[in-house]
């Protein structure tokens, strides 16, 4: 399996070769030459599996180069029941991601697939944990060190630190909003104590600290001279870990292949609902892939109008489901390369107009190209937004009338996905994190406090350690220069 860049790059790497990395050496971003195809047969088969055994088949379908043997020891290593342990009462954690049907009535069903039983209790725990063994397994072989720098808006950051911590050869920069996460999200990233992690709160909202990550990505010299990599939803491999769960959704709520499935996803960065289009690609029976959005929606505008138009920092909202408070979305360019046929000059053309005049219309205005953003219909996407009264609204109605808590973002979800539920297509809601974490909103829409899986009661209060610099990408370079001795 070879890769190639969304914006033209002539080099093919493999998967080891764009492991380590993020952007590709033209800005663009790294997807396969072809998404490999799924037969009928293979999801049958499928359908028997443990959730590591699914993710060593459809991994080896993307990771060629490794040795099929060891990439079935990193799965087995990374989805097991002990690692993915915080589950809620009544689900099997040998499941790893357990469903629960939350809706069932004149043909219409809702299902909520567990996602947040990780050590951070947030989805980005899926595919950090494979990533960090990933990276151990690549550097080790090559006798080699990485220096990740990344940016948060609340979960990559310490799914990220919690998968890379001791790791050997490994050191972690994370850059995330200063004071702009929960208090349970900050103080589970600078809690951490260990000598490889560095936590830099940057004085701006997170495409602040995104825009940073990719000025350094971006200056070639200095990231080969640090070894720079990355762990955002960027990376190719974190996506591809992605798609597995989208296999198992779909194998667990059905019976057979003619059957299809909706997907709606809590969305800001579009890494996770990019993996649900590639599985998609891949064969999978998904008739819509519905993104939910907060407040700031600009993917929710994109899909109801064919307008991209990015918002400036100021016109970021600072919301109560504040990983989704993106209004730049990193990913969004693997699918507008599908979209316009894999044209690498026009995606482009497109992506230099969004830094230089900040967004793009694809509905064929006089003098474009036609009307590009009709195709968008067989891709199978919807969208919808939820507001911070919404998802108070959403999470009594959970707790009511399917008797769980549910987190602010996951309840963006809920919200958008009853609005598109469908006869006879079951509609599947990836949970994004466990409510502990947003426990400030919880408290408002319940008047109480969120449960806390053991081992997490007062992480508040632990000793945090961090620095706090400005939204300047020279200074964080010459923090990471600092500390990594190259």
């Amino acid at each position: 399996m070879q890769y190639v860049s969304t914006r033209g790059h002539s080099a093919t790497p493999s998967f080891s070769e764009i492991l380590l990395g993020g952007l590709a050496p033209d800005g663009g971003l790294y997807l396969p030459s072809q998404y490999p195809q799924v037969s009928g047969a293979e999801l049958d088969q499928w359908r028997k599996l443990s959730y590591a055994d699914l993710a060593f088949e459809v991994l080896k379908k993307f990771a060629t180069d490794i040795p099929e043997a060891d990439l079935k020891a990193l799965a087995h290593k990374t989805y097991t029941a002990d690692v993915y342990r915080n589950t809620r009462a009544g689900e099997d954690a040998s499941q790893i991601t357990p469903l629960r049907t939350l809706e069932d009535q004149d043909g219409k069903k809702l299902v909520l697939q567990g996602l947040s039983n990780g050590p951070t209790l947030a989805f980005k725990d899926m595919a950090m944990q494979l990533l960090g063994n990933l990276f151990e397994y690549a550097l080790a072989r090559k006798g080699a060190e990485l220096n990740i720098v990344g940016a948060t808006s609340g979960d990559t950051g310490s799914a990220a630190e919690y998968a890379m911590r001791g790791k050997r050869g490994i050191r972690v920069f994370m850059l995330s909003p200063h004071r702009k996460m929960s208090a349970f999200q900050t103080a589970q990233m600078f809690s951490l104590q260990d000598p490889n992690i560095f936590n830099i709160a940057i004085e701006g909202v997170f495409d602040d600290c995104q825009d940073i990550v990719k000025a350094i990505s971006n200056d070639l010299e200095y990231k080969a001279a640090k070894k720079i990599g990355t762990v955002n939803s960027i990376n190719w491999a974190r996506v591809v870990a992605q798609v597995v769960y989208y296999f198992r959704g779909y194998l667990a709520a059905t019976a057979s292949n003619e059957q299809k499935v909706s997907f709606t996803v809590p969305s800001g960065n579009f890494g996770n609902i990019c993996a649900g289009h590639i599985a998609r690609m891949m064969g999978l029976p998904i008739d819509k892939l519905v993104v939910a959005t907060n407040e700031n929606d600009v993917l929710d505008e994109f899909f109801r109008t064919g307008v991209y138009r990015v918002r400036k920092s100021a016109e970021t909202y600072h919301t109560s489901s504040p990983s989704m408070d993106i209004s730049k979305a990193s990913n969004f360019e693997r699918f507008i390369y599908d979209l316009l046929g894999r044209d690498s000059d026009r995606v482009k053309a497109l992506f230099h107009k969004v830094e230089s005049a900040g967004g793009f219309d694809l509905t064929g205005k006089p003098g474009s190209d036609g009307n590009e953003f009709a195709s968008v219909i067989k891709y199978g996407f919807a969208s919808g937004k939820s507001t911070h009264a919404d998802r108070l609204d959403t999470i009594r109605f959970a707790e009511k009338n399917y008797g769980i808590t549910v987190d602010t973002h996951t309840a963006d979800g809920i919200k958008v996905a009853r609005e598109n539920l469908a006869p006879g297509v079951t509609m599947i809601v990836l949970e994004t994190a466990l409510p502990a974490k947003f426990n400030e909103t919880i408290r408002e829409a319940l008047g109480r406090d969120a449960d806390r899986p053991a081992g997490f009661e007062n992480i508040e209060a632990l000793p945090q350690r961090f620095e706090v610099m400005p939204a300047d990408a020279v200074k964080v370079k010459s923090f990471v220069a600092q500390h990594t001795g190259l």
